[in-house]
């Protein structure tokens, strides 16, 4: 298997593959491609969300700040903090690997 494998030419709307889960792990494969959340949207999780940027760019909200992510940076998403994807790259595909685990 390979994360830059099987990658659609056209994604309307964001695409998300479960890679591996057991009953407390879920390892997915994000893509967007100038995708955000809708308008007034905050997601607010059970689960820690440990997300990496490994192709593309993109800007996530929280309720006090901003964080931009390029190829490489990772952070941890405590359970229901609420964020947001506000804004993905338009130039390219960017791809996400999240491990949520409680």
């Amino acid at each position: 298997m390979n994360l830059f494998s099987n990658i659609p030419e056209e994604l309307p709307e964001e695409l998300v593959d479960v890679l591996t889960e057991s009953s407390n792990v879920r390892i997915e494969r994000i893509m967007s491609d100038g995708h955000t959340s809708p308008d007034d949207f905050w997601y607010d999780q059970v689960q820690n969300e440990w997300v990496l940027l490994v192709s593309g760019s993109a800007t996530l909200e929280f309720e006090d700040r901003s964080v931009e992510l390029k190829p490489g940076d990772y952070l941890l998403i405590p359970a229901h903090q609420k964020h947001r994807v506000a804004a993905t790259s338009e130039t390219e595909k960017t791809i996400w690997l999240a491990v949520f685990y409680d």
